[in-house]
């Protein structure tokens, strides 16, 4: 998950770097599901008791990348980046332990308590947004959440490489023809550069190694040692771009670190 979370950091950095985002973004997930096709052939094994999640997964990875653009054009990415990724962990365990009988101990609940505060203080909250743009952010915690619980089972009847290829292969043509139907074809082609192919290369592993992780270990844990790639953003803009790290977010660094001890040591 720590491998995962990095991989995490990086795509995301060089979407958000990107001109355009959006078609960044649309290029990126076209990429992935291309690089990964042969390897998801060679080793495919999708049991027809996967279909169902592979669906659910596809469509909640829509709404998600929908959803989070939609929260962008409203609030600053200081606002909706630390709840939407801060409160998806707390949403995975409420559902894992209220409806679905996981067995979460007391320590990883904590730690995963933890964890989603630390993100929320490395990252901070943003001031005078409207209503409008906090709904949506929660709107695309539930769908992180979401997808994360449908993943979990839907690995139980998959190998997870070829799993998170039949979704995003659902996914991938919808979202660029929605980017083309919104900001043109030249949009979409212009974002056709090696940064994009980097991306997309890092979106699907980082991914690929969370359904791998939900192999070994229970949802919770692993969505919120997810979320070590804020954190792991934070330290590399202080040291690479040299920015002023506030006691905020040191402190919430410290907070991750405890949480992720506590579920290490559960």
């Amino acid at each position: 998950m720590l491998a995962s979370a990095g991989l995490h950091a990086f795509w995301n950095w060089l979407v958000a770097d990107a001109r355009d985002s959006h078609a960044t973004g649309a290029v990126a997930l076209l990429c992935a599901v291309t690089a990964f096709a042969p390897v998801a052939a060679l080793t495919w094994d999708v049991g027809a008791a996967a279909w169902p999640y592979v669906l659910g997964s596809a469509l909640l990875h829509l709404a998600y990348f929908a959803l989070l653009a939609a929260a962008y054009e409203r609030a600053d990415l200081s606002f909706v980046y630390p709840i939407a990724r801060g409160v998806g962990p707390v949403l995975v365990l409420a559902v894992s332990v209220a409806a679905l009988g996981a067995g979460v101990s007391g320590a990883e609940a904590v730690g995963v308590l933890a964890i989603a505060s630390g993100v929320l203080l490395v990252r901070g909250v943003g001031r005078g947004v409207e209503g409008t743009g906090l709904a949506l952010a929660l709107c695309v915690a539930a769908c992180i959440g979401g997808y994360t619980l449908v993943d979990d089972r839907g690995v139980d009847h998959a190998a997870a490489l070829p799993y998170l290829e039949a979704a995003l292969l659902m996914t991938a043509p919808v979202y660029a023809a929605a980017v083309v139907a919104a900001r043109g074809g030249a949009a979409l082609r212009a974002a056709v550069t090696a940064r994009a192919a980097a991306a997309g290369v890092a979106m699907f592993a980082a991914y690929a190694l969370t359904l791998a992780a939900l192999e070994l270990a229970e949802a919770a844990p692993v969505a919120a040692l997810r979320e070590t790639s804020v954190v792991m953003a934070t330290a590399a803009a202080a040291v690479a771009a040299r920015e002023r790290v506030p006691p905020g977010r040191l402190a919430g660094a410290v907070v991750v670190v405890a949480g992720i001890a506590l579920i290490a040591l559960a």
